[in-house]
């Protein structure tokens, strides 16, 4: 392969290709980065345009297992529907690349992203949006602005722009950002616990304990401060700037000749404004104060049919425009002139919020959570090692485990629409990751597996962050333990290009017809996760940092009324996984796990429990359904640790002792000998007399004297004495 431009950048080097390969598509770029390819093309269907208020954008982002010489595991040897990682960078490609596109672009385009070959080192998330503007800028689209990712993480406290894998999961930041060379477009944003790892037995009901020994992931939280994170993208920033120049300058040359393209015209009438302004004002502001999305469209349509009675010349369609620009501007306008918001707020005020928790008996744990006209029912449940979710990452060497799981459901009547419930969607699985982001560097699972559930009752504005404050108390409701508590809030601004003002706590409204959405969550210390995207092509550094400031405030009001409901928390007990720790010396946990795990087996089957045995230091965790039956295996594990062990003795042929029957077969008896070790007295040496049926002439727990007859390898063939 001929690469046409080399990119230098901080820590890592770019070549692309141009005219190669795909050339039928209307752009493609062929990436290599280290022993990674990326194949990114664009195609637009140039025989129809969309006419809607929207851009007609897909991207897919797919990974090939031979990329790593893997086959796909599964029934099915070949790719199937994308994993979550796959859908999440799609998801985080097409939110980058939206801004770009011209102002009335209407025709369907797909942007296809295929890796083809990936090493273990390399940032895949980056270089799939690096590569798909590569392709969209050299495409005969008209496009003259490049964007880029860039990653920065903090490894021994030193930040890390483009690091390797190895330094992002050594990380307690991971920092996405992309933009232009003017802007900063969106910013996705974790802190990472400092994980680590320990030998741990984890023997459940279903797994061996003689098979290999799971390891158990730790976490501390680790938020960051307003400061320093504003300090960070200053840095970050910067880098954008400069990268995008680079690519820009080297991308120029092969840029093809632009294609005629008829834009989409969307001329307001602006006689219909005016009407609309002059006489319906009063009915503008009623909808807008009509809180649920279903309330308030019911009530512009009804001023539409209202206004169509005496002008029915009118285009319905066009009046459908100018209604909403009077109703957009009106928004706006009222933020900006009275800092007054359409449903009386003040731009810091936070909407009424109430906690119920455990409202499902059933459950392990379970919290609704209502802020304004946004509900969540957040649901928690707890299992063991075995219950976490398999996972293989294209440059994992194996299977990956996840423990703590975040599931976010969001059904058509949430919003009052008349849609059947589907599968997963990106945008519902991106906000149950961010939620999950956000709440696990509080945690430590210690062996557990944790799944949340969102179930979006009513939304009108961040029902995301609505799952993180459930999902906080649905942790709580379940007795789990957290490093701090964390809680979210949304973010919006309204911006005429001289002034600008910041809302807190944005509803569907504001967020619909603002220019800001804004997800942050933390503790009232620092942040935990975020996730930004722009609507005015980008924003300064320092209104991002009042931003901040004002989410933190938010939050804080958030977290007080979230800690008083707290108090109030009465647990599922009945339901409720019973859970008990303690340490014994490790020289005893031969004896607890038993011959090839069966004394352990049977504590387990007999108190219906999990056991995890840290072998190190003795660490002893019990889980179980009743709190009868977890106190019922530890007592027969202190009963096993504190009953006198008896010296093996040193069988030979010949010895006679005395021995307690201790189980009945058909062939014979199994007999405990005085140490413990068990030999098999056959039925034929039962007596000198044929014995038919042995239970004729022994019974279980009887004392009997025996002979040793011989030895088949670790087995003693015994004789009645």
């Amino acid at each position: 392969m001929k690469y046409d431009v080399t990119v230098d950048l901080i820590n890592r080097e770019e070549k692309y290709s141009f005219g190669e390969v795909a050339k039928q598509a209307n752009g493609a770029a062929w990436l290599r980065s280290g022993k990674t390819v990326i194949l990114a093309t664009v195609v637009i269907d140039e025989t129809e345009i969309v006419k809607d208020d929207f851009l007609p954008l897909t991207v897919q982002y797919i990974e090939k297992s031979y990329a790593a010489g893997k086959i796909p595991g599964g029934f099915f040897k070949r790719e199937t529907k994308p994993s979550d990682f796959e859908t999440l960078t799609s998801r985080i490609v097409d939110r980058s690349l939206r801004p770009l596109f011209p102002k009335g672009f209407g025709y369907p385009t797909q942007v296809t992203i295929l890796v083809l070959s990936a090493d273990k080192e390399s940032d895949l998330q980056v270089l799939a949006l690096n590569a798909a503007s590569a392709a969209l800028f050299v495409s005969d689209i008209s496009i003259d602005k490049s964007v880029c990712a860039l990653r920065v993480v903090k490894v021994d406290g030193e930040l890390v722009l483009n690091p390797t894998l190895s330094q992002l999961n050594s990380s307690t930041l991971d920092l996405y950002l992309s933009g232009t060379k003017d802007d900063l477009l969106m910013i996705e944003m974790r802190t990472i616990g400092s994980n680590e790892f320990d030998n741990s037995l984890v023997v459940d009901p279903f797994m061996d304990p003689t098979l290999g020994m799971p390891i158990v992931e730790m976490h501390v939280s680790n938020a960051i401060s307003e400061d320093e994170l504003i300090g960070i993208f200053e840095q970050a920033q910067e880098a954008l700037s400069q990268n995008n120049i680079k690519y820009e300058e080297l991308f120029a040359p092969y840029k093809r000749e632009c294609l005629s393209l008829e834009y989409k015209a969307h001329n307001i009438n602006e006689e219909m404004v005016d009407f609309v302004r002059t006489t319906h004002m009063p009915e503008i502001k009623s909808a807008m104060n009509q809180m649920a999305k279903s309330e308030r469209s019911t009530a512009l349509r009804t001023l539409r049919k209202n206004i169509l009675k005496t002008n029915a010349s009118w285009d319905e369609v066009e009046l459908k425009d100018a209604v909403e620009k009077v109703k957009r501007g009106q928004v706006r306008t009222q933020i900006l002139d009275e800092n007054i918001r359409a449903d009386g707020r003040t731009l810091r005020e936070v909407r009424p919020i109430s906690i119920s928790t455990n409202v499902l008996p059933s459950a392990h744990s379970s919290c609704l959570f209502t802020r304004g006209e946004t509900q969540a029912l957040v649901v928690l449940t707890i299992g063991g090692a075995k219950d976490a979710q398999m996972y293989e990452s294209l440059t994992d060497s194996g299977t990956q485990n996840e423990h703590f799981m975040v599931h976010y459901n969001f059904p058509g009547f949430s919003v009052g629409e008349a849609s059947p419930i589907t599968g997963v969607k990106r945008r519902e699985l991106g906000h149950g990751n961010l939620a999950k982001r956000a709440l696990e560097p509080i945690l430590d699972l210690d062996s557990q597996t944790i799944r949340l559930v969102s179930e979006v009752l009513e939304s009108n504005g961040s029902s995301s962050m609505a799952t993180v404050c459930g999902g906080y108390m649905a942790l709580r409701a379940a007795d789990i333990e957290t490093s701090d508590i964390v809680a979210g809030i949304a973010m919006g601004m309204v911006s005429d290009g001289d002034r600008y003002a910041i809302l807190s706590d944005i509803m569907g409204l504001e967020d619909h017809d603002g220019d800001l959405d804004f997800k942050v969550t933390g503790s009232k210390n620092g942040i935990t996760a975020m996730q930004m995207d722009i609507k005015l092509g980008g924003i300064s550094l320092d209104v991002l940092k009042e931003v901040l400031y004002q989410a933190k405030e938010g939050r804080a009001h958030i977290i007080d009324i979230m800690l008083e409901a707290e108090t109030n928390i009465e647990l599922n007990d009945g339901v409720l996984p019973n859970s008990d720790f303690f340490h014994i010396n490790p020289s005893f946990i031969g004896d607890i796990i038993g011959q090839a795990g069966k004394t352990i087996r049977e504590i387990i089957e007999k108190f219906e429990v999990a056991i995890d045995i840290d072998k190190k230091d003795g660490k002893v965790k019990v889980t179980g359904k009743s709190k009868s039956g977890v106190e019922g295996a530890r007592a027969h594990i202190e009963g096993i640790i504190n009953t006198p062990k008896v010296a093996k003795i040193e069988y030979k042929v010949g010895d006679k002792y005395k021995g307690i029957v201790k189980k009945i077969v058909d062939f014979g008896a199994f007999i405990e000998l005085p140490d413990g070790t068990d030999g098999l007295l056959h039925i034929s040496k039962v007596s000198d007399q044929r014995v038919e049926k042995i239970s004729d002439v022994l019974s279980e727990g009887e004392e009997i004297g025996v002979e040793i007859l011989e030895f088949k390898g670790n087995k003693i063939s015994l004789g009645r004495a």
